[in-house]
């Protein structure tokens, strides 16, 4: 009887080990960060991934007085650096899969007539390249796990329909993630994994340092993305949604 007990326990114990765990990127500061601290506070496994975590102080400190938050080192141009990561994973179930880091490129280097084509193909590598090879990457971690989501976080920039005429590089990087988003959808469906894009809103972070005009605070836009995501499914995968829940153009 004993025995029953203890086999039924550890198929249960070994079934949820790896439940509703999150692997974030960029997750050292500003969007980032408050993601960790939010899927932390709801009991998740966080992987949160920094590019160099040697210096990421307030990170370290949450993963010192929490066991489940787990730091990494990763640089999302390093894409020998993200198979490592998915190797030393492999056989994890990673249930969402959140692709946070990103990087504006700057002002005066994406205006018309003076555009930084080195600097145009770093902001791509990194803000659709990075988490495309994210994506192919942990697959695997992805559809072994419950709620099978791959994640970006997108900006409303990236809207053709709310074009305007500045950001040429920040504004079709995100163009891009988001239709390699919406065809990853459309191909992962059939293997009932869910893809989804959310977006922030302007927010008070060091990204959007020297903007003019009302900000949102890191804790209410992360805690918006969050139940956006939560409220994802098969049926809205490839969903382009607004910090309020509804669907931006595309």
């Amino acid at each position: 009887m004993f025995k029953k007990i203890f086999l039924l326990l550890t198929i249960f114990l070994s079934s949820t080990a790896f439940a509703d765990t999150v692997l974030i990127t960029g997750a050292n500061r500003g969007i980032g960060l408050e993601f960790v601290k939010q899927y932390a506070d709801k009991g998740y496994t966080v992987i949160a991934t920094a590019r160099n975590p040697a210096t990421a102080d307030e990170l370290n400190a949450i993963a010192k007085t929490n066991s489940k938050v787990i730091v990494e080192p990763l640089d999302v141009l390093d894409h020998a650096a993200i198979e490592k990561l998915a190797a030393k994973y492999h056989g994890q179930p990673i249930d969402i899969l959140l692709s946070n880091a990103g990087i504006s490129g700057g002002n005066e280097q994406q205006k018309l007539g003076n555009i930084d084509y080195e600097v145009y193909a770093k902001v791509m590598a990194v803000n659709v390249y990075g988490p495309m090879k994210l994506a192919e990457a942990f697959l695997p971690n992805i559809q072994a796990s419950q709620q099978k989501k791959i994640i970006a976080v997108s900006s409303s920039m990236g809207s053709i329909k709310k074009t305007f005429g500045l950001l040429y590089i920040y504004r079709s990087s995100k163009s891009a993630l988001n239709m390699a988003y919406a065809t990853m959808a459309k191909e992962l469906k059939r293997k009932k994994i869910i893809v989804g894009l959310v977006n922030p809103g302007p927010t008070d972070t060091d990204f959007m340092s020297g903007v003019k005009m009302k900000l949102r605070p890191p804790e209410l836009a992360v805690t918006d993305m969050i139940r956006n995501i939560d409220n994802l499914t098969l049926k809205t995968t490839g969903a382009y949604l607004d910090y309020d829940g509804s669907t931006l153009p595309w």
